[in-house]
């Protein structure tokens, strides 16, 4: 899907997706062969997550901490829960 389409889907703001991926918030997303962003439910997900942690009142850099930390390859869970908990 485009990025009007994930905007509707989520209820985040087209700029409000552009900004998480260039936060790294979300990963890159993927463009098609005219430059089109092309949306998939990973990144969805990924956004509804941001959403939510933002709803909650989790500021823009424990968010890009604790995804840091959720994406890396070892196991960060009891730092991962100590973010939340702050």
């Amino acid at each position: 899907m485009n990025i009007k389409e994930a905007s509707q889907q989520t209820g985040v703001t087209a700029t409000t997706i552009r900004y998480y991926e260039k936060e790294g918030l979300i990963p890159a997303i993927d463009r098609n062969d005219v430059g089109v962003r092309a949306i998939d439910d990973r990144i969805i997900r990924r956004i509804n997550f941001v959403k939510t942690m933002r709803a909650a009142g989790m500021s823009i850099e424990a968010l890009k901490e604790y995804i840091r930390l959720f994406d890396a390859q070892e196991d960060n869970t009891a730092q991962q829960f100590k973010l939340l908990n702050e």
